[in-house]
């Protein structure tokens, strides 16, 4: 075989390798959009099975993050890749990361709304979906901008996190209202409440991977401060 032919051989299995990377970061990122659709209809539909499904499903996407993590690992010490793609492999580690954590949240919302099948709805629960769709949204169009490596659409994306942020402080605003009005409210208030901080959360790893797909495309970090809507200080992590 002579030269030539050998450096496209390597060129050609790195890219079917990436190939591959990326059609296990899709199934990650639908599974992961998937998961927080039916966690939300699970909370209202107040539906206990869908709820107790979702969470045992989450185990679906740590084992791809674990694929993800074999994956990166052999192409780093076979291929030794450099410059763009070295940057593809690392952007994948981080964004299955990213992914893994979304499937979390929607995990402990799922938890949350499995607890609330047995109060009282509350209004308030009313915004959650609309919310959740907004995060669902901006996931779907950071996954869309890592496949298409389309810097353009991940900084939109990048941008409607605040969105989030905005819907985040109306809705902890209604709660706390809830909450004063009748102490019998505070319980459910409280689930909801880590229930919207989730989704918030969703949001920011979001745009975590929207900074990570402008980097691997342009080779530079974001020189805009990240935008942030939630001016409140109350630390729920969930």
């Amino acid at each position: 075989m002579d030269q030539n032919a050998g450096s496209k051989h390597i060129v050609k299995s790195f890219d079917d390798d990436l190939k591959a990377l990326n059609n296990v970061i899709g199934e990650m990122g639908g599974l992961a959009e998937a998961q927080l659709n039916r966690a939300v209809e699970a909370l209202s539909k107040r539906n206990p099975d869908l709820a107790s499904d979702v969470v045992e499903s989450d185990r679906r996407i740590d084992a791809l993050e674990h694929d993800v993590g074999v994956m990166t690992v052999r192409m780093l010490a076979l291929r030794q890749p450099m410059a763009q793609d070295l940057r593809e492999v690392v952007a994948a580690i981080k964004i299955a990361s990213d992914i893994e954590r979304i499937g979390d949240y929607a995990k402990n919302i799922a938890k949350r709304a499995l607890i609330l099948t047995q109060s009282t709805p509350m209004r308030p629960a009313a915004s959650i979906p609309r919310m959740a769709a907004l995060a669902q949204e901006i996931v779907k169009q950071v996954l869309d901008a890592y496949l298409d490596k389309d810097p353009a659409r991940a900084h939109a994306a990048w941008l409607r996190d605040e969105e989030v942020d905005e819907m985040y402080n109306s809705l902890l605003r209604e709660l706390l209202t809830y909450m004063m009005e009748d102490p019998r409210n505070i319980g459910p208030a409280t689930h909801l409440l880590f229930i919207a901080k989730n989704i918030e959360r969703i949001g920011d790893h979001a745009t975590n991977i929207a900074e990570i797909v402008y980097f691997m495309v342009e080779g530079k970090n974001l020189d805009e401060s990240r935008p942030k809507g939630d001016t409140t200080n109350v630390g729920i992590n969930d």
